[in-house]
């Protein structure tokens, strides 16, 4: 966690507390840092001015009124915002879902008053009663891999019931109703394949990381002639793929 988000969380765990005491540790275990992490913070907050009582080994105490510059939003940028994060809640993992709600809970809290009534009532939803190919493993392993640049091995079935071992890179993920997607370099076919992620089991992220290199990267991968916007999910029904 960046510094500057863990100063926001602190002071919105002081806020959520009210008037109750909060002890460093309870803080520390929330934010998985150290005590002395805390202190620091604590310190540091107190002198730019946030309104915090208290002292080592007691606890601390948001004084009440105190509240962060509100962030000015339009109508419509509120409704693609809710939209969007209520996408995610009914539509990908569970923590990427708990992170689209625990963004929302953030904005809320910062928003002025008006904004933030418009934005408990928009009248946008995304019904959790969808049909989706199940996936067999931890999306959220697959994304860290994609952030982290890290390759994963899988076991694959293609469209003719065959299997096969793979060790990839991971590119993107991108849903095609009723389907998760996995864009890839794939070290078997030393070529770009799509997987889909309900035909892959004995999934594992390996230690092994990767740079970009030039012809195996996503934007390459993007240029070639069947665009993942058209042709991702043809491909990944190939036989032989």
């Amino acid at each position: 966690m960046r510094r500057a988000d863990r100063l926001f969380e602190i002071i919105q765990f002081l806020r959520r507390k009210g008037a109750g005491t909060t002890r460093a540790r309870d803080l520390s275990e929330a934010l998985e840092v150290s005590e002395r992490t805390i202190y620091r913070d604590i310190r540091d907050l107190m002198a730019s001015g946030v309104p915090i009582e208290g002292e080592a080994g007691v606890g601390y105490v948001l004084r009440a009124g105190f509240d962060l510059p509100p962030l000015m939003f339009k109508e419509q940028e509120i409704e693609a915002l809710v939209l969007g994060a209520r996408i995610v809640e009914s539509w990908a993992d569970a923590e990427l879902a708990q992170a689209a709600t625990d963004v929302i809970a953030k904005v809320e809290a910062v928003i002025p008053d008006r904004l933030r009534g418009y934005m408990a009532n928009t009248a946008l939803l995304a019904p959790d009663h969808h049909v989706m190919e199940p996936v067999q493993f931890d999306l959220a392993e697959l994304r860290s891999a994609l952030r982290q640049k890290t390759k994963v091995h899988f076991r694959y079935t293609d469209v003719l019931g065959k299997h096969s071992e793979r060790t990839v890179r991971p590119l993107s993920m991108a849903y095609f109703g009723p389907v998760w997607l996995l864009a890839a370099w794939c070290e078997l076919r030393v070529d770009f394949r799509t997987f889909r992620l309900d035909r892959i089991d004995a999934f594992t992220r390996l230690d092994e990381t990767f740079r970009d290199e030039a012809g195996k990267t996503l934007h390459d991968f993007l240029k070639r002639d069947r665009p993942w916007t058209r042709g991702a999910r043809a491909q990944a029904d190939e036989p032989g793929g």
